[in-house]
Parts: C-alpha cells; structure tokens; sequence
C-alpha cells in the first residue's frame, strides 16, 4: 500500500545546497590556521549536528583543549567568504522539485541543524525561500539529529502527522531522525553513501531530488 504524503520536509546543507563542500574547506583553512591540519576530514562524523553537538564531538575528539569559540568564528568567516569568491551552487533539481511540488498542493518545509540567520540568508539568495510553508533551525530545538525533534516539529508547524511527511535527507543522523519521527526518510547522497542501516531506514533512495519527482509522480 502507496503511503499517504501531504507534506515534504527538507534537510538543507548537502541537499538543496552544494555546501558542505563549502564548509569542509574552511574546516580544513580554519584547522591549518589553529594547529588541527586535518579536521575536516571529521565532517563525515558530524552531519546533520548542529552546533552545540558539533562543538561537543570537537572537544570529545580533540581534548577539552579544543579552541571551539574560535574554530566556530573563523570558519564561520571563511565561509561566507568562500561565498563570496565561489559561490554555494544548489544541488540539480531543487528549482524543478519545489516547483513541481508546490504545484501539486504539497505542504513543504525545511528543517535544518544550521541556524537561523545563515540559513534564510542562504535559501533567500537561492531564490527559494518562499516556497516553503515552514522552517525549523538547529537554534530553534535542544536535541541535534539524530534525535527527532526538529522533524517533529517541522511536521506540527505544517501541521501534519508524520505519517503523512517524507524527509529529504542526504546524511545519516537526518535518516536516523526522519525515521525516528515516524516519517518517510527519502535519502539523496552527498558526501556519504548510505550503508545498509540507511538504506533499511530508508522509504526511498534517490541519487538526485529529480528523482523524487519521479516518486511523487507515481504516487
């Protein structure tokens, strides 16, 4: 039996953004810079986090010593600008999807571990802010994914039950929160490929979002 979906609830960073790409490098520019060269190779443990629980695996894996405040600000700043000089592209098929879905009456929200502020920033200069119906930022909720908070509340603001919600989520700890919040988890890969965990946690698995449109179609 085909599930019932009223509404779609997207990850951000790695899904409608090419930025974790971006973020990587100024982790690797901001690491050199602190004595810690080869701390971005550690984002592959960390998506989905969103700062408190970043900051906390930081000082779990590099010691209490860990310049955490500084690291944060100066990546921070290295980013945006990276921005600036490269740009942060959206991923193939964001413009198509969310315009396809709209046009269908899907409910659609967003639901990402970064903050508030960087991220309207990032989805306004996407030119696709208002699309969405509602959002929720990692600063808005007190447990990172892979715990189901924020889904859970991305699905109250839309109004909907999770059951009648499918997440779009290119990492792990969004998979694992997706399905913990009772939805159906669709995974598009970025930086990692699902293993078998994912891939059982999993309602589909897709390798860009216009094969979501083709899921949506049949539906």
């Amino acid at each position: 039996m085909q599930p019932k979906i009223r509404a779609l609830v997207f990850d951000m960073d790695g899904l409608l953004f090419d930025s974790e790409k971006v973020v990587q490098k100024s982790w690797y520019i901001a690491g050199e810079r602190l004595g810690y060269p080869n701390v971005g190779d550690h984002i592959y443990h960390t998506l989905g986090f969103n700062v408190v629980r970043r900051s906390r695996y930081f000082r779990e894996t590099f010691g209490e010593e860990f310049p955490v405040e500084t690291f944060n600000q100066m990546t921070r700043k290295i980013f945006y600008e990276l921005k600036e000089t490269e740009g942060v592209p959206k991923k193939p098929g964001v413009d198509e999807l969310l315009s396809y879905a709209k046009e269908e009456g899907y409910l659609l929200a967003v639901a990402t571990s970064s903050g508030e502020a960087y991220s309207r920033t990032l989805l306004k200069e996407g030119g696709i802010w208002d699309y969405f119906d509602a959002a929720v930022f990692g600063d808005m909720v007190t447990h990172a994914k892979p715990d189901p908070e924020i889904y859970l509340k991305a699905c109250g603001k839309l109004g909907v039950k999770p059951s009648e919600a499918a997440a779009l989520e290119d990492s792990p700890n969004g998979i694992r929160s997706a399905y913990a919040a009772g939805m159906y988890p669709i995974v598009i890969p970025d930086l990692v490929r699902p293993d078998e965990e994912i891939k059982s946690l999993s309602t589909w698995q897709c390798e860009s979002l216009f094969d979501v449109i083709s899921i949506l179609k049949e539906k």
